[in-house]
């Protein structure tokens, strides 16, 4: 699948620390390794509605850290995935009277034209999962062979509506029994510190069917869906024709372009469970070790002090924003106005705030000669590898416009065309935005 087009990074000299995020597995700050390559992996889209803000504070928090990794001379190995098969696409398309496919490619060309609107750096790796099903079969199949795995019955759903036989399921207590022989084996809630009562509620609301008749545990997560009338299917070879479940396509796409385990798992908080914990669960069966060294997640974004969620129809759609003359830049220094682990709002004053930001940033670069980006430099780098604090570094950013906004006496005699460069490199490269 093809990814989104990317503007040059500028280098900056010097070299920046490795930065240190808050790994939500271990409940605990993590100095991330200092070796020259790492790996990226950042849950995609499911492609039935446009890029909401949610989203847009998800890749933007992620490509600071890609950044920053790039600023300490560390190559980045960026997957994502984009679930272009999955309920919600077929129930929108069906809703909408429109091809699943032409739906899922639409949706998922406008995330892309937004995302390079907003400067995110796009993956090395862009992989949907209908390109991941000739990997997921073989796997799934293993995955039985060895007990992991297992094939229900028939039966009826909790609205009564008959299930055909053969849904293979992931056996998460099979699975716990592997820790008998390695301590570092993979068991349910291992990724999101969740008791079992709290995962249950959890596992219902987000994808999961805790309902499904022949399940061995209520948590055992859908690994090959048969097929269905009217629904996509794909050969699935002695599992039957039919599709893949959410969780396993990040654990083979991952697997298929990452060194397991890889550096960091990135998304939304709202994937820690079940997403994240099953897509550990699947890798660790699949390879023997752990998916990722470190989780990493991102808060929730409301709107005007109310949860944003498309049940009550209070999106803030990136694109919409771009149309009504909105500049992605300023889209971008809004969420950035905000630390990624904070739960936040957008509001029309926190528009309008970046708005007066970005403006006087661009007057201040708009200057023939600045000074000071060599501290500014120093000061955006240690904000940045203190667990990614883009609000420290924008303030820093601040203080270094209003000095140079003012006359050639607040600029100083050190002012130059060479410290205004850096500046300007500086504010597009580490922070993103385009000025």
């Amino acid at each position: 699948m093809k990814s989104w087009s990317a503007r040059p990074v500028p280098e900056l000299p010097g070299t920046a620390p490795t930065p240190s995020v808050y790994d939500s597995r271990q409940q605990r700050m993590v100095q991330l390794p200092a070796g020259s390559e790492v790996g990226l992996y950042v849950c995609g889209i499911t492609p039935y509605d446009a890029t909401h803000m949610g989203h847009a504070a998800t890749y933007v928090s992620f490509d600071l850290l890609h950044r920053a990794w790039d600023d300490a001379a560390q190559h980045v190995t960026y997957v994502q995935n984009v679930t272009d098969v999955d309920d919600p696409l077929l129930e929108r398309a069906e809703a909408t009277g429109v091809d699943w496919r032409d739906l899922a490619e639409e949706q998922t060309e406008l995330f892309r034209t937004d995302m390079s609107a907003l400067n995110v750096i796009p993956p090395a790796h862009y992989v949907g999962a209908t390109e991941s099903v000739e990997w997921i079969v073989p796997a799934v199949e293993g995955l039985i062979e060895r007990g992991l795995a297992y094939r229900v019955p028939g039966g009826v759903d909790e609205d009564g509506a008959a299930q055909p036989a053969g849904d293979v399921y992931f056996d998460v207590n099979a699975a716990a029994e592997l820790k008998e022989t390695d301590p570092d084996a993979w068991v349910v809630g291992d990724v999101c510190g969740l008791t079992r009562e709290e995962m249950l509620p959890l596992f219902a609301e987000r994808g999961g069917d805790p309902e499904r008749e022949g399940k061995h545990d209520v948590l055992d997560p859908l690994l090959w869906r048969v097929n269905r009338p009217g629904e996509p299917a794909w050969d699935g070879a002695s599992l039957g024709a039919g599709r893949p479940g959410w969780h396993i396509e990040c654990s083979l796409i991952s697997l298929k372009y990452l060194p397991t385990p890889f550096t960091v798992q990135g998304g939304g908080s709202d994937l820690a469970f079940p997403h994240h914990d099953m897509g550990a669960g699947h890798s660790y069966a699949l390879s023997g070790k752990p998916m990722a060294e470190h989780f990493v997640h991102t808060s929730m974004v409301g709107l005007e002090g109310e949860k944003m969620s498309k049940s009550k129809g209070n999106l803030v759609l990136v694109s919409k924003l771009r149309e009504q003359g909105v500049d992605p830049a300023a889209i971008r220094l809004a969420i950035l106005a905000n630390h990624y682990r904070t739960d936040w709002f957008w509001t029309d004053d926190l528009l309008a705030d970046a708005k007066r930001r970005l403006a006087s940033w661009r007057e201040a670069a708009a200057k023939p000669e600045t000074a000071g980006a060599e501290d500014l430099l120093k000061a955006v780098r240690a904000a940045l590898a203190d667990d990614l604090n883009a609000p420290a570094a924008l303030i820093g950013v601040d203080a270094w416009a209003a000095r140079n906004k003012g006359g050639a006496a607040a600029r100083g005699a050190n002012a130059s065309a060479e410290d205004r460069q850096l500046a300007v490199d500086l504010i597009e490269s580490r922070l993103g935005v385009v000025l």
